[in-house]
């Protein structure tokens, strides 16, 4: 059997894979998929405050995590989904655990397992939403690597301009 595996992301310092974008953007044939059922949990939600304008990035980004002065966690019901990885396929983790918003799908928290079951790392999607477009989606993401106490983020754009939703696209010339 061939084995397939996933590239680190050059930009994240090792930390990232290719298919965690947006919290998970894998083949969904290298896991064993199963839907664990509904629970109540503290989440990432309505996360405003993180994403204002104008934010200084020293104000966001501690040393080992985001500031928790701006971000916010509200109680939800998600969907539990467990994701094991398939024999004949190779990958960082093991196993995943995905935490979706009852109601958007969105993907708020994952838990990173390594090939021997210790919980290795932590995604978590800070989302709000884009009310222009009508889009619930993350502002930013992190990932936590529990083990050498380093953490990436993506997203941040306090000081770049804002998302326009309304770009008008034409194919390249």
């Amino acid at each position: 059997m061939h084995k397939i595996g996933t590239t680190r992301r050059p930009d994240t310092n090792g930390l990232v894979t290719a298919d965690q974008v947006d919290s998970y953007n894998g083949a969904p044939d290298r896991y064993e998929w199963q839907l664990l059922g509904k629970q109540e949990m503290l989440v990432p939600y309505n996360s405003y405050k993180v994403h204002q304008q104008g934010i200084a990035y020293q104000r966001i980004l501690k040393r080992n995590t985001l500031n928790p002065e701006l971000l916010r966690y509200e109680l939800h019901r998600v969907w539990v989904v467990d994701a094991e990885l398939r024999k004949g396929f190779r990958h960082p983790y093991g196993k995943r655990r995905f935490y979706l918003d009852e109601d958007s799908w969105q993907i708020l928290a994952v838990d990173l397992y390594d090939q021997h079951g210790a919980l290795v790392g932590l995604q978590e999607s800070h989302p709000i939403s884009y009310y222009e477009v009508p889009m619930f989606g993350s502002t930013l993401e992190t990932l936590y690597d529990l083990q050498g106490g380093r953490y990436f983020v993506d997203g941040l754009d306090n000081n770049e301009p804002m998302y326009d939703f309304n770009a008008r696209l034409s194919p390249p010339a």
